[in-house]
């Protein structure tokens, strides 16, 4: 008999990645994965900057690379961070593999079996596949218009046996309730995690994707606004902003937490891919990521308002969703007594895919909640999309 370890059994299937095989048919409406549309990838301009690699550069993308990363991204990285005024002295940065691998590695390097961690509710699956992996004791807060709500985050660190490990937070667009946290909120939260022994996991991959640059100030990262007084882990990505094929996250942190990381990370992969941390390098080096990236956000701030259209048009009444500043998500909220996954078999047998509450439930239990992307939906299929999910909702009210 196959006996597998405590931290096997404890793994989660993610609900994304099963749909995804639903997701991928030709007849089917998509609003499942939180990616880009191909049609927005920057394929011309890769293929300019490969065109204009020298040899030598073609060469060391070719081979193995440092483990913190190939040195010329890191500094582009660190540039780019330094202009969004993110602190650099006392920490240090390292590349991963996709964002996914940063939150992998600090869980690596933090919990033991039993320890706490307060996540967000509803939380990004991916973290709360990570921290359960290693045998983490969840504790979700509840999430309203400007963050989690913080008389709830209280009970939720008095629930645990000891301070936790970690905070895990997604302040800017959050996965999946599609919320960015208002600057007072972020205020307070810092001032709660001063009294508090733990460290903060700030997860920032949509911080570029605001819809109106009148809302570019919203997306102050934490670590930012705490000045250095709270032990801050930052992570970002390029999967949103630049292909998340490329699988090029990054991990701002205290230089102790960077050097564990870097350990933990070798037992893994040893190194992320070189060859796209030279294009990833090139693009930033060449001036791409500003105007590509306005693009984004233009391409997004219209599927949002088309799937925003549909929703306000199909929706029977009683049926609440957010209305997104950027990102890639919509949250909609049915009646209590409706359960999502009958929903979601009805919408699959009509046309249209989404992801059920459950998966971004730290307990896996809620399930009156749908997510809907609208980052990878055509702009011609989303009303139709939104129709059939509308239709589908209406069967069980």
């Amino acid at each position: 008999m196959v006996k597998f370890s405590a931290n096997a059994r404890a793994m989660r299937s993610s609900a994304i990645r099963e749909l995804l095989n639903v997701a991928v048919r030709p007849d089917m409406i998509s609003f499942a994965g939180g990616m880009p549309n191909p049609s927005l990838f920057p394929i011309e301009q890769v293929d300019e900057l490969y065109r204009s690699l020298t040899l030598e550069q073609k060469q060391v993308g070719f081979q193995y690379g440092p483990t913190g990363g190939y040195p010329p991204l890191v500094e582009s990285i660190k540039n780019y961070l330094k202009k969004k005024n993110l602190p650099l002295e006392g920490n240090d940065l390292m590349i991963t593999t996709g964002s996914l691998q940063a939150l992998n590695l600090l869980a690596k390097i933090f919990i033991d079996p039993g320890d706490g961690i307060v996540t967000e509710d509803p939380c990004f699956i991916g973290g709360v596949s990570a921290f359960v992996s290693f045998q983490a004791r969840l504790a979700g807060v509840p999430l309203d218009a400007d963050g989690m709500d913080l008389d709830a985050f209280d009970r939720a660190v008095e629930s645990l046996p000891h301070p936790p490990k970690l905070v895990y937070i997604t302040p800017n667009f959050q996965n999946p309730a599609g919320i960015i946290y208002s600057r007072e909120r972020r205020l307070a939260l810092l001032d709660r995690l001063r009294c508090i022994d733990t460290v903060l996991l700030e997860d920032d991959p949509y911080n570029e994707l605001y819809f109106d640059a009148s809302d570019k100030d919203l997306t102050t990262p934490l670590k930012v606004l705490a000045q250095e007084e709270i032990p801050i882990c930052y992570t970002g990505s390029l999967s949103k902003i630049f292909g998340p094929g490329m699988r090029i996250g990054f991990l701002l942190a205290p230089k102790q937490i960077i050097g564990k990381c870097e350990l933990a990370k070798q037992s893994m992969d040893a190194c992320t891919s070189t060859f796209t941390q030279v294009l990833a390098n090139a693009f930033f080096e060449q001036g791409m990521l500003k105007p590509y990236v306005e693009t984004l956000r233009q391409a997004y701030k219209r599927r949002a308002e088309i799937m925003l259209g549909g929703l306000k048009e199909h929706m029977p009444k009683g049926v609440k969703w957010n209305t997104p500043k950027g990102g890639f998500y919509i949250w909609v909220e049915l009646p209590q007594h409706i359960d999502a996954s009958q929903v979601l078999k009805v919408s699959v047998a009509k046309g249209a895919v989404f992801v059920v509450g459950k998966a971004f439930d730290p307990q896996g239990t809620r399930n009156n909640f749908i997510r809907l992307s609208f980052s990878h939906t055509p702009e011609s299929k989303i009303s139709r999309g939104v129709e059939i999910v509308s239709q589908a909702v209406s069967e069980f009210l």
